[in-house]
């Protein structure tokens, strides 16, 4: 199975005008570029939803959602582990008898 694919920024700005000024279709530029026609077309789509300059087609790395998700999956992972802690001692303690 391969990975996800990232391209830089210049890239799809570049293909991006190759669609608006050339008068071909997202996929036959698409073909052109070796890229999957649906990326292209979500990069031109959310170009022209991005507005002032910052487009969401163009970080390339992921959102900062993604991050926050997974920041949230190992403080989760690091508080289970913590509670389990926490469940041995609670039973190591109640096992003593109090002299």
């Amino acid at each position: 199975m391969r990975g996800r694919k990232s391209y830089s920024r210049e890239f799809k700005e570049s293909a991006i005008e190759l669609v608006r000024s050339g008068g071909r279709t997202a996929k036959a530029v698409a073909g052109e570029l070796g890229i999957c026609p649906e990326n292209l077309r979500r990069w031109l789509r959310e170009s022209r939803e991005g507005g002032s300059g910052e487009l969401k087609a163009f970080p390339g790395h992921g959102n900062p959602r993604d991050e926050e998700v997974a920041r949230l999956r190992k403080e989760v992972a690091d508080l289970r582990e913590t509670n389990e802690i926490l469940k041995k001692a609670m039973a190591i303690f109640a096992e003593r008898k109090p002299r």
